[in-house]
């Protein structure tokens, strides 16, 4: 399994140390959650601040776009260096539209749902994305419950993923930790996301660490 450590659990006024603290660690990628109010209660940063962080870290930027039309900044963040941009199910703009926009400016192109969407109905756009983001907490804030019984939506995914012929990356985000990355490892889940999970422990190398391997 690979790890992605949430920023939005960071140390902002420490930001470009912290891109360095998580890369020393062993973070497998960068995950930078973008919300602006309006999608989901909460307001955290965009572009600009995400091109000032590219120069401290190789680590590729995955960048989680909870914004209600993502297709209007999509090469804004291409520009900053993201690497990955995840937008919404749930979101304004056209989805199919809007995924070959982001591969088309040289990014992977990832698709989420919030924990009320069901997982078929990713299905029409699994031919666009390069991996699908499963929400195990409701989008917005950091520090939430796990939310175990998201969990199957994994195997329906992927199953139909297969038999159409078709490989995809699955990620997992809220409320992953220690005590519930052995679900996360069971549900066939690719990459999960962690922030307090890994910005509070002691040892941030060793964290992560446990979270890859158990």
């Amino acid at each position: 399994m690979k790890i992605a450590p949430s920023f939005l659990s960071c140390d902002f006024s420490k930001f470009g140390e912290e891109l360095v603290r998580m890369d020393k660690a062993g973070a497998d990628y960068i995950h930078l959650d973008v919300m602006d109010g309006h999608f989901v209660p909460n307001i955290t940063f965009g572009a600009p601040v995400i091109k000032w962080g590219r120069q401290y870290t190789k680590v590729p930027f995955d960048v989680h776009l909870m914004i209600e039309e993502p297709h209007r900044y999509i090469e804004d963040f291409a520009k900053a260096g993201a690497d990955i941009v995840t937008i919404h199910l749930e979101c304004k703009s056209d989805i199919a539209e809007t995924l070959k926009q982001i591969k088309a400016l040289g990014m992977k192109a990832g698709l989420s749902i919030k924990p009320k969407t069901a997982a078929e109905e990713v299905f029409p756009y699994l031919d666009l994305a390069d991996w699908i983001l499963i929400m195990t907490v409701e989008p917005g804030f950091g520090g939430q419950s796990f939310m175990a019984d998201m969990l199957p939506k994994v195997g329906i995914i992927k199953e139909y993923a297969l038999s159409h012929g078709k490989e995809i990356v699955i990620e997992a985000d809220g409320g992953i930790n220690a005590e519930t990355i052995e679900m996360c490892r069971e549900a066939g889940i690719d990459v999960a996301v962690s922030g307090t999970g890994v910005f509070k422990a002691e040892d941030a190398a060793a964290a992560i660490e446990q979270l890859k391997n158990g």
